[in-house]
């Protein structure tokens, strides 16, 4: 039997989200990024929902990629770190993904790219500031003209990079980044991408031919104080439990494991049937929001394995059964990322196996 905590996933936010990428990116194309388990919400889940709006994925891994074929999605699949090892090359061209290429084994691996298993289609990486993959900027012409003469690759060679803190929508950072990979690939044909989610939102001029998006389809933010609803994108997922027990604490008490709170007066305590052990993150601190029904109360104590308390001063009708919801719709992931020190994409990707998902068209 499961567990009452439910992980509910809004197809029709999925949905919206892609089209608002879509005009917001105009006339720059999207590559629907679905790595990390489409960040929690389910791979298979979010490609299918998207299948008929979506012209590319983007994924991190072959596996991914190959997911998705088998899953029978026919749309360009970008994969982001490349092939791992020399014998990815033949798989990649049987499954017809494209690849990131990022480091110079790579580069000898590709001479095992056969024009007759069908050319691959490659995409040059370039490290313009981020410092994690990527050619440095005064290899870029030197490695594009070495794809260029390799007969297994397909003659259009993407040009891609990363930005390091495009979130920052004034940042010096992401401007100079900008300025050295269009210095790195002047004169060079190939599509360009450069902006992720927060790029989208805050760097117009960072569009290039193709967008590559994650957060925001998923309606999440990065950005500083801001939600996803803050710019018109919608919570694709929602976390749920029951409150299971309501108990009288009497003043002085602490609660929870190593009593980090103290009940202020006689009050009501409730117990939820969600923790640690279902992805409610334990650095969750007391004052953390949670809404009982629609009614926004805070955590207090700690987050143990299976369970969290909450204080229901302000919620005196609670009754055990009562719906507990830990984000979504009224009560942004953001809002809880912030109280727990970490980043929304960090909380949807934390989801475990013992969380129930369902899906509606919402």
């Amino acid at each position: 039997m499961s567990r009452t905590t439910t992980a509910t996933i809004h197809l029709g936010a999925l949905r919206h989200n892609l089209a608002r990428i879509k005009a917001m990116a105009d006339p720059a194309r999207v590559m629907a990024v679905v790595k990390a388990d489409a960040y929690g919400h389910g791979l298979e889940r979010v490609a299918r929902a998207l299948d008929a709006e979506a012209e590319c994925f983007a994924v991190a891994a072959l596996g991914d990629g190959l997911r998705l074929r088998a899953a029978g999605h026919r749309q360009r699949i970008v994969v982001l770190s490349g092939p791992d090892q020399p014998g990815d090359i033949a798989e990649m061209q049987r499954l017809q993904l494209d690849a990131a290429i990022h480091h110079e084994a790579q580069l000898h691996w590709l001479a095992e790219a056969r024009p007759g298993r069908g050319r691959l289609r490659v995409w040059l990486k370039i490290d313009s500031g981020m410092h994690r993959l990527g050619f440095a900027c005064e290899r870029v012409a030197g490695v594009h003209a070495q794809l260029a003469a390799m007969p297994g690759l397909d003659p259009e060679i993407g040009l891609l990079s990363h930005f390091s803190d495009s979130e920052v929508f004034d940042g010096d950072q992401t401007r100079a980044q900008i300025e050295r990979f269009a210095e790195a690939t002047r004169g060079l044909d190939g599509p360009r991408s450069l902006s992720n989610s927060a790029a989208v939102l805050g760097w117009p001029q960072a569009r290039a031919d193709w967008v590559r998006t994650g957060g925001l389809l998923y309606g999440l933010s990065v950005v500083e104080g801001k939600s996803g609803a803050n710019f018109g994108f919608r919570p694709a997922m929602t976390l749920a439990t029951r409150l299971i027990a309501i108990n009288r604490i009497g003043k002085g008490e602490p609660i929870g494991y190593n009593g980090t709170w103290t009940c202020p007066e006689d009050m009501p305590v409730g117990v939820a049937a969600v923790g640690y052990g279902d992805g409610y993150p334990r650095s969750a601190a007391s004052g953390t929001p949670v809404l009982v029904g629609d009614t926004r109360v805070p955590l207090i104590g700690r987050v143990s394995m299976d369970l969290i308390t909450l204080d229901l001063r302000q919620a005196p009708c609670a009754k055990v059964g009562d719906r507990v919801t830990l984000w979504g719709e009224g009560l942004p992931v953001e809002t809880i990322a912030h109280h727990a020190g970490t980043i929304s994409y960090d909380l949807t990707c934390g989801m475990t196996r013992r969380v129930l998902f369902v899906e509606d068209e919402s």
